[in-house]
């Protein structure tokens, strides 16, 4: 089950997401999204624990979070 989903396309590639993840599930993308950016993507999403973290940090909303299949943010 998916539980983080990025907007690939909204993400800047600041990289504080990939800071503040407890999991360290995160990091940045060797590809470039439509505005030449580098976006944050989850690397082993079976580890994470839909803690906020990433929602919390990230300056442009790119994220959604889900617990158990109901959206939290």
């Amino acid at each position: 089950m998916v539980k983080v989903k990025i907007d690939q396309d909204r993400c800047k590639g600041c990289g504080l997401c990939t800071l503040y993840c407890p999991r360290r599930i995160l990091a940045l993308s060797a590809k470039v999204n439509e505005n030449s950016y580098h976006p944050a993507v989850v690397t082993e999403p079976e580890k994470c624990i839909s803690c906020l973290s990433c929602y919390l940090v990230c300056p442009d909303g790119c994220y959604q979070v889900y617990r158990e299949g109901m959206v939290l943010v």
